[in-house]
């Protein structure tokens, strides 16, 4: 099903890409945007996860050079039972994380320096567990793939009135249609993008609290990083706003509301749902006088009381 998901969302985007490349050229721009496409779509599949992970700047880091978050990660793909890992560093202060990769072998997630630094060992575990549940759903090629069609009709988008302009493009619409690409076409591929996302992130929360072990450390995670998000900008996340819906939480500024135009459900709404699923994973106390645990041990470098952030992602 998830395959069949994948398909038709791709199909989407590429009919829509070729819609802009009608409006632009008529049927010879439909023709070439076609082409594009279809060498997108190709490319995107072996190498949008090193496109995204290029764009912000991500460094790959080893059990030598993190120890600390890369054994996190380890243990995580251990308990859901996936391949380990490529681990990335994200060198921005704002918290924040993506996992991306055409599937669970060939799988990346990547965390800022800002997360490392303001979240304790038990709040990474949990936001790792989440974006390592994406690549347990078979999330990440669609949303990489989309980022890149997305950025593409963004950018054709923005040479539309340029290309318009020839009197000789064949154009069937005229300027109407210039500006339907201008416009339309991209606010468009925004809304599949927000539906992509909007739809995953519960999923995945959901399931990383599982692998993790205990949803209040995610819910203590995403409150963390809602905060540090709306006060840190990442320059690089707005220069290539086709990738946000990618991140745990929207690293684009002014985008609070949980309605049709949010990338990401509110995170209100999501850690909520995380501690009704805390209620309900909680042990019944056999004894009155027995207090009810709140949490579930673990094993592994997050299981004990939690730490306080740390200095820095190498320690």
């Amino acid at each position: 099903m998830n395959l069949v998901r994948t398909a038709m969302l791709i199909a989407l985007m590429t009919a829509l890409f070729m819609g802009v490349g009608y409006m632009i050229g008529g049927t010879g721009g439909m023709m070439i945007a076609l082409v594009i496409a279809a060498a997108m779509n190709l490319f995107s599949y072996w190498n949008s996860d090193k496109m995204v992970l290029r764009m912000h700047n991500a460094v790959e880091v080893d059990a030598q050079s993190a120890p600390e978050y890369y054994r996190i990660v380890a243990d995580l793909a251990q308990n859901a039972g996936l391949p380990m890992p490529k681990v990335y560093v994200i060198h921005n202060q704002q918290p924040n994380a993506f996992a991306t990769g055409r599937n669970p072998e060939n799988a990346a997630v990547a965390a800022s320096v800002g997360l490392l630094e303001a979240l304790t060992d038990e709040e990474v575990a949990a936001v790792m567990a989440h974006e390592l549940a994406h690549v347990q759903n078979r999330d990440t090629l669609i949303m990489t793939i989309t980022a890149t069609l997305a950025g593409a009709i963004s950018m054709l988008g923005n040479f539309a009135l340029f290309f318009g302009g020839n009197r000789d493009n064949n154009n069937p619409f005229g300027f109407i249609g210039v500006l339907v690409a201008m416009i339309v076409a991209p606010f468009a591929a925004m809304l599949v993008q927000m539906m992509i996302s909007r739809t995953r992130e519960y999923s995945a929360d959901r399931r990383g609290a599982e692998i993790c072990g205990n949803p209040l450390w995610l819910a203590s995670a995403l409150r963390k990083i809602a905060m540090g998000a709306g006060r840190v900008i990442n320059e690089d996340a707005e220069r290539n706003p086709a990738t946000a819906h990618m991140f745990i939480i929207n690293p684009l500024n002014g985008q609070r509301m949980d309605s049709l135009f949010s990338t990401h459900p509110a995170t209100e709404n999501r850690i909520a749902a995380l501690e009704a699923m805390a209620a309900e994973m909680a042990e019944p106390s056999p004894r009155p006088a027995r207090p009810a645990r709140t949490s579930v041990p673990q094993s592994g470098p997050w299981g004990r009381d939690a730490t306080p952030p740390r200095k820095g992602p190498w320690s």
